[in-house]
């Protein structure tokens, strides 16, 4: 069929096409390639357009033994592993009634999540601020959670509940005949028909927390309670730029979300195509 399709196509169409594609990869690849290639650049060569004359992994020890890295570390795997947890778990039990259970309210309650979604953070920012401040939990890994939740929770409830919606009623009627009350039957018959939903929604509500920076700077302040997103900005401000620290940084702030991708990916394509034709 691909075959027939190429005839079809012509030599300069095929070549135009390929020749776009190939383009295209190239503009996505070219800026975490030269990231990459500029973390192992001396201090004093990182705006060269040489690739790299002298490498050294001078920067990476630099951003782990001079700085404040390692801090900002566990403080985001603190942040990103309550938050994913909390979310997947909320998202999933809120998508699984909606799904499953007819009540008062329900159809509000799903505009209401997908009104959210309209509100950009900007305006948000100060509110919550408020809020936080008011309950004092600024400067304490909390407030940055409870923010991400509020981000992350409300699409994740609307894509787990289209993806239930694929999952027959017969399995959780079934559950029931065998003695199981209605969370038995969610959690051992339903949840592990639903893993692909929930890797996407465990992959957005990570991505949410691991790359924020507006909330984690407003909401935390010292550079020993800034997350990794946050503390990113210490390299490169109004008094300093240290270009070299930075990348660095960047690529490892960036591998822990690549790794996390290449673990779920077979799930992703499958879980947001059910969510998305089925919301």
């Amino acid at each position: 069929m691909t075959a027939m399709r190429d005839r079809r196509r012509g030599p300069l169409a095929s070549i135009g096409l390929h020749t776009t594609l190939i383009l295209a990869s190239a503009v996505a690849v070219f800026p975490p390639l030269w990231l990459l290639v500029t973390s192992f650049k001396p201090k004093g060569e990182a705006f060269s357009t040489d690739v790299i004359k002298d490498p050294t992994l001078g920067n990476y020890g630099h951003v782990l033994g001079d700085t404040e890295f390692p801090t900002w570390f566990g403080n985001s795997l603190l942040v990103v592993g309550c938050t994913t947890v909390l979310g997947v778990f909320i998202a999933a039990t809120t998508g699984y009634a909606v799904s499953r259970f007819r009540f008062p309210g329900m159809r509000p309650l799903m505009w209401l999540l997908l009104v959210i979604q309209m509100f950009p953070v900007a305006i948000l920012i100060v509110p919550l601020y408020t809020i936080m401040s008011t309950l004092g939990w600024l400067n304490q890994p909390v407030s940055l959670i409870v923010t991400y939740l509020t981000v992350a929770v409300p699409f994740c409830a609307w894509m787990m509940k289209g993806y239930f919606d694929t999952i027959p009623v017969d399995i959780d009627e079934s559950g029931r005949v065998d003695g199981l009350n209605p969370f038995g039957a969610f959690w051992r018959l339903v949840v592990p028909l639903a893993k692909p939903g929930i890797a996407v929604t465990a992959f957005y509500t990570f991505i949410t927390a691991w790359a924020e920076v507006a909330y984690a700077s407003a909401f935390m302040t010292g550079e020993e309670n800034l997350t990794l997103a946050a503390g990113l900005q210490t390299f490169v401000n109004q008094y300093t730029s240290d270009w070299g620290a930075m990348t660095a940084a960047a690529v490892m702030i960036a591998t822990p979300a690549a790794l996390v991708f290449a673990w779920v990916q077979r799930h992703l394509v499958a879980g947001l195509t059910a969510g998305a034709t089925k919301s």
